[in-house]
């Protein structure tokens, strides 16, 4: 018995030993190891760090509702940045929980970060959660994964690949302008309010589901369905305090989140071994799913594996529908409330494309659609943060940063920063894209949109490609103002989007 008990004895003061260095001597000696170098922050708070903090000025932002023409998001998202970089400066050291994080807003010092190829910063590490939601692939592997997967899935994202997708685009689109103008018609001013927030949604899903499964879009929109309630359930559960092993728990919450995945993963591997059995002589097909099986199998060396597959196409689903559908709700938006501009860009697009369905070559001479599109993202990029985490220790700017701190670049801040961008940082301005990204603001990669580097977002163009088709489709039938019904309150759900949806009156332009 008194072996027994002093051997508990010892294992209680280990796991308090370990207790007490991580939650307190660890971030003591971080904190003031940062100080002596400059870098300072919002003090640590023992097991939630800078957590309280945190929600404190996130619950005063989220009760905002902005003005119609206030484009200054970080009221709403990102307020801790918004009120710790006057504070503390562009760099500065805060905590979620015991794991330390540095705000890193300096423009130079992001690039040297995204674009660094030597493997010192790495992609943060996400909860289970989240690699649920869209998977352990392109865009969270490293290395060697990293490569490998980035020969298989490149394929799919040429540009020459991409045009031939643009037919499907444009087919799903007029079946959404189709039901439109029903819906306009039948009212007897042709007037007709909808939620085109909800809309996109819908559409980006069938996009997506189209040229990523072909004849299997059905059963893409039942992962989008999945995936769209998992990532509000991921999205809440980011700031809680949690006690180790709570993931496993059957609360309420889990076992939603267990059912959403298992539908997730059933439906992606019917869909997957379905093309592999179907395989005739031209191949496994045209649409990404199957570009990406040709590629994986070109090389037997790179094959990836049935778990490899279905985590890309997941990643396929949440990034390309969550940033489309976002975007192009979003540039509904600016355009409604710019009047002038709409004018401008649908003229554009009747002197290029007429009342025809656009084709790549049109799109790709529509400079004031990209131009709304890419002032779109600055102001409301789908993405407000990223990070990226040190895989050993270094020396950055003068600043000697350990292994496994995280690095946080407040997009959202740097995309409004006046010594950038210039004194009309938080207005909606197109021109200042006129002469193309590099040469935009006052440094060459200040937009952040889509990243940058070799970590840059390979769906990029598809987005953009999609998002002129719609837009164009759209400016050649609607004239469009927004309701009067409209919140303007954007939230990051992981991806920032209007809290209360985005109701706008449409009102077709021929008689």
């Amino acid at each position: 018995m008194g072996l027994v008990l002093g051997a508990l004895s010892l294992v209680l003061i280990s796991i308090l030993g370990r207790i007490l260095f991580r939650q307190i001597w660890r971030p003591y000696a971080i904190t003031n190891d940062f100080r002596k170098q400059g870098v300072t922050g919002p003090s640590y708070r023992f097991w939630s760090g800078s957590i309280e903090e945190i929600k404190s000025l996130k619950k005063a932002g989220s009760d905002l509702i902005l003005e119609n023409d206030c484009h200054d998001i970080t009221k709403r998202v990102i307020v801790h940045y918004r009120e710790w970089i006057p504070r503390y400066g562009e760099t500065f050291l805060f905590w979620i929980r015991s794991e330390p994080r540095i705000c890193v807003s300096d423009v130079q010092m992001v690039k040297q970060i995204l674009s660094n190829k030597s493997g010192f910063f790495h992609k943060m590490e996400v909860p289970p959660s989240v690699l649920s939601l869209f998977g352990k692939g392109l865009v969270l592997v490293e290395g060697e994964e990293w490569e490998r997967h980035r020969r298989v899935v490149n394929p799919a994202f040429a540009i020459d690949k991409l045009k031939l997708l643009t037919k499907t685009m444009a087919e799903c689109t007029k079946t959404m302008i189709d039901a439109w103008l029903y819906e306009t018609n039948t009212e007897q001013d042709r007037r007709k309010e909808i939620d085109v927030a909800e809309r996109f949604q819908e559409l980006t899903a069938d996009v997506i589901s189209h040229t990523a499964f072909g004849s299997s879009y059905k059963e893409g929109k039942e992962v989008f369905l999945a995936q769209r309630k998992l990532q509000f359930l991921v999205a809440a559960s980011f700031l809680k305090l949690t006690f180790p092993g709570s993931k496993y728990y059957p609360t309420k919450n889990n076992l939603q989140k267990w059912k959403l995945e298992r539908i997730i993963r059933n439906t992606l591997i019917s869909i997957i071994k379905s093309r592999l059995d179907s395989k005739d002589g031209s191949g496994f097909g045209n649409d990404l799913l199957g570009l990406m099986l040709e590629a994986s199998r070109v090389q037997d060396n790179e094959l990836l594996s049935m778990n490899e597959i279905i985590d890309e196409c997941k990643t396929f689903f949440f990034a390309g529908q969550e940033t489309t559908s976002h975007l192009l709700a979003w540039a509904m938006f600016l355009l409604s409330s710019n009047q002038d501009w709409q004018e401008r860009v649908r003229d554009e697009v009747i002197e290029y494309c007429g009342n025809e369905i656009p084709n790549p070559e049109m799109l790709s001479k529509l400079k004031l659609v990209t131009m709304v599109l890419l002032e779109t993202l600055r102001l409301y990029g789908p993405i407000v943060l990223l990070g990226r985490k040190t895989a050993k220790d270094i020396s950055f700017r003068n600043i000697n940063i350990p292994k496994d701190t995280n690095l946080m670049i407040p997009i959202a801040m740097i995309h409004r920063n006046m010594k950038l961008w210039g004194a009309d940082a938080n207005e909606f301005n197109p021109l200042r894209f006129e002469n193309g990204v590099s040469k935009a603001a006052t440094h060459p990669n200040a937009l952040l949109s889509f990243s940058i580097g070799p970590r840059a977002c390979i769906g990029q163009n598809f987005a953009m490609l999609e998002a002129k088709m719609v837009l164009a489709m759209i400016l050649q039938q609607f004239q469009f103002t927004l309701s009067p019904k409209y919140k303007h309150a954007p939230v990051d759900v992981i991806t920032l989007q209007p809290k209360f949806g985005l109701p706008i009156i449409l009102k077709p332009l021929l008689v």
